[in-house]
């Protein structure tokens, strides 16, 4: 069920320090006004009628990543990213949040997407499997998804794919903007409706928990319980240790490291999976960095490319600058708007960035 009174969250929130310390703006920004208690603070002391929404507050509300990594070290599990996302909604009906909301928004309501003018393909066809490709694959780095679906086929699954061009919902969210999001979400969960399907694949972490809990908790809106959903990358594993699938491994010798895509702190079951699949091609262990599995950071391609670039830019420097310190020379990931962040930026730090669904699809037997 939709969490009830979620902004009173803010006020457990504005004096607690417990996730301070791996939030990744205020890693990056070391301004303690953008850190979760720095949010909280800040939405407590508007409602006291201490501070008011002003450019000023807006923009540290607008500063946020909703990468999740706060929710996910705090103990008592207080949904602060929610709570954010519905004063950013309380600020949108306002008319006080940044012109590039309401510019968002008219571009998700027209096209369901905030890159192409062009409208979200229609889904054809019926079957067990459907498949969630969104935006950011049919987009921002489609040959992400030519690989996955050349890894399903390998496996003897043909997906219908659902959504395509179209967003997930999470952005709208995200960016105070429900209607839109409810909107965006009922479309996609009306096309896995009419597809039949028993199984929802994704992509991607982000994807994951916007399905399996961003729709429940923030939108109201329930998934068909006789779907379940998994992310593309858990099941190939699932089927590489069952045999069903194998790779001829690289003769590449170039040091590597793999970075948990974004909202991979929402979703800790997956962190094994994909160094798992490495393991089968690749001829040496990859160099972890610091900010990884169950604490890596957000690369940039949250709304804060949109709100807030500067600090959308930092978060992807850092990530890049994490794996540079290890003394890789590239560096390995699946999402889409990762990599699309990724590769921006990575010369810069003597990088090459690769897709993982391609280098493990370029690798099949």
């Amino acid at each position: 069920m939709q969490i009830q009174n979620v902004i009173a969250t803010t006020d457990f929130c504005r004096y607690c320090l417990m996730c301070r310390h791996v939030c990744p703006v205020g890693h990056v920004t070391r301004l303690e006004t953008l850190t979760p208690h720095g949010w909280g603070l800040t939405v407590a002391s508007v409602k006291r009628g201490l501070l008011e929404w002003n450019p000023e507050t807006v923009e540290v509300m607008y500063s946020c990543a909703d990468c999740g990594t706060c929710r996910s070290f705090c103990v008592t599990d207080q949904p602060l990213p929610e709570a954010i996302a519905a004063v950013r909604a309380e600020i949108v009906q306002k008319k006080l949040a940044p012109p590039v909301v309401y510019e968002l928004d008219e571009a998700l309501k027209q096209w369901g997407n905030p890159y192409q003018k062009q409208a979200p393909q229609a889904a054809q066809g019926n079957g067990e499997t459907a498949l969630f490709v969104g935006d950011d694959a049919q987009y921002l780095w489609p040959s992400a998804l030519e690989a996955a679906l050349k890894l399903l086929e390998a496996v003897g699954v043909r997906p219908v794919l659902i959504g395509i061009g179209r967003n997930s919902g999470y952005l709208a969210s995200s960016l105070g903007l429900p209607e839109t999001a409810v909107a965006l979400a009922k479309a996609n969960l009306q096309e896995l409706q009419a597809s039949g399907a028993s199984r929802l694949l994704v992509l991607t972490p982000g994807d994951f928990f916007t399905f399996t809990q961003l729709y429940d908790e923030r939108l109201g809106i329930e998934r068909p319980q006789n779907v379940a959903v998994q992310e593309v990358i858990p099941f190939l594993a699932e089927q590489l240790e069952a045999g069903h699938l194998k790779f001829k491994r690289s003769s590449e010798s170039i040091p590597y490291t793999y970075l948990d895509p974004t909202h991979t702190v929402r979703v800790k079951t997956r962190v094994d999976a994909p160094r798992k699949l490495l393991s089968a091609v690749m001829p040496e262990p990859g160099r972890e960095v610091f900010w990884r599995e169950v604490r890596a950071h957000a690369c940039g391609d949250t709304a804060l490319q949109f709100t807030n670039p500067p600090i959308s830019r930092h978060l992807t420097y850092a990530r890049l600058g994490d794996a540079a310190e290890t003394g890789a020379r590239k560096v390995i990931t699946e999402d889409a708007g990762c990599l699309n962040q990724l590769s921006q930026h990575a010369p810069t730090f003597g990088l090459e960035v690769q897709g993982l669904y391609e280098l493990l699809a370029g690798h099949l037997i």
